[in-house]
């Protein structure tokens, strides 16, 4: 059997090749990410999330000021729902 030195040259120039162009095949890829409409959905501030919010500074506005008082009775009720 013959061996031509050159033709193993020419095999491991190939391998570099294709190795390069794998690398190069990589570094094109990117990462991505896709949100479902529905994630979409979640993320935009509903009436009831703007309602919530808007009573939440309300509430804080009037512990800051001193003026917030607590039902006693109210939230006895809210215990008693909660636990029946």
């Amino acid at each position: 059997m013959k061996v031509n030195p050159m033709h193993s040259l020419n095999a491991y120039q190939k391998q570099q090749n294709v190795g390069a162009k794998k690398k190069a095949d990589v570094n094109k890829k990117h990462d991505q990410l896709q949100i479902s409409s529905a994630a979409k959905q979640m993320q935009e501030m509903s009436r009831i999330t703007t309602e919530r919010q808007e009573k939440v500074e309300r509430i804080k506005a009037e512990i800051d000021q001193g003026t917030y008082k607590v039902d006693a009775k109210e939230v006895a009720k809210k215990f008693y729902e909660f636990w029946d």
